[in-house]
């Protein structure tokens, strides 16, 4: 009687045994099940909105969430926290230079050579604008841009399959790419990070090669992220062809990458025939 109790207790703590290490990760039991890949139409159709609609808002969460690529708690608390301090930076800096637009400030000169800054009494406001200028442009983007690729990349990781047939985009997902293109347009010469964008190309480029030679290939998501890289790259050098010539860009953009951005364009083509 009492062995027979003794197996029971024993089966019993064999089995929650067996449970919390399914739900913790047993390195000796996992599961192989196949789940297919599918895309993801309503992250992606709301990740376009909320960049276009709310430029300071990204659904980070929804990637990180998402993404088959499991990551340490640590770097995805240290992503987002930079990351929305960035966003927090770029939105107080754009907030004050969209109000200096309706007093003449003109995006395609420097802080110094704009005539309202220039005529600003004592000059040392001056070195003020500067500093804003700086934490908007520079500081700003660099803590908003790189936790944000480098979420991306990591999602991209994790989106390859085995089974071939999985691997096409459905026709949602093409209807999404011209819109997603387009803002990974606006943030490459908005923002200046071309550099940051064509590194994560790069990258990304080289994983699916490492990735074919195991027998993987991308998913649809995967698919839907490198394409739309590819056509934003493609508007990339169809904007700086347009503008290659323009002496004043030139001037406000010096160096081996010329990029110029759409609000300087703006206010010195457009915003002076109004």
């Amino acid at each position: 009687m009492q062995g027979s109790v003794r197996n029971r207790h024993y089966l019993a703590s064999a089995q929650q045994g067996s449970l919390y290490q399914n739900r913790h990760g047993s390195p000796r039991h996992t599961d192989v099940t196949h789940k297919p890949s599918q895309f993801h139409r309503d992250l992606w159709f709301y990740f376009t909105l909320q960049n276009w609609v709310l430029d300071f808002g990204r659904p980070i969460a929804m990637l990180v969430e998402r993404s088959p690529q499991t990551l340490p708690r640590a770097v995805i608390y240290v992503s987002i926290i930079t990351f929305v301090m960035g966003a927090s930076i770029h939105l107080v800096g754009d907030s004050v230079n969209h109000r200096l637009l309706f007093s003449g400030y003109q995006h395609h000169l420097s802080v110094r050579e704009n005539p309202i800054i220039r005529n600003l009494k004592p000059e040392t406001l001056i070195d003020s604008f500067e500093l804003l200028y700086y934490y908007d442009e520079y500081l700003g983007h660099s803590m908003w841009y790189i936790p944000f690729f480098l979420i991306l990349f990591i999602y991209f990781t994790g989106c390859f399959t085995r089974v071939k047939h999985e691997s096409r985009m459905p026709v949602s997902a093409w209807l999404l790419v011209g819109p997603s293109s387009l803002y990974y347009w606006y943030l490459v010469t908005e923002g200046q990070i071309f550099m940051l964008y064509i590194f994560t190309f790069f990258a990304m480029t080289a994983f699916i090669m490492r990735q074919k030679q195991k027998g993987w290939v991308l998913d649809s998501n995967g698919l839907f992220l490198l394409y739309s890289f590819i056509c934003a790259l493609v508007l990339i050098g169809a904007w700086v062809a347009w503008l290659w010539n323009d002496r004043v860009l030139r001037k406000k953009y010096p160096g081996v990458i010329y990029i110029p951005e759409p609000w300087a364009f703006y206010t010195l083509h457009i915003n002076s025939l109004h």
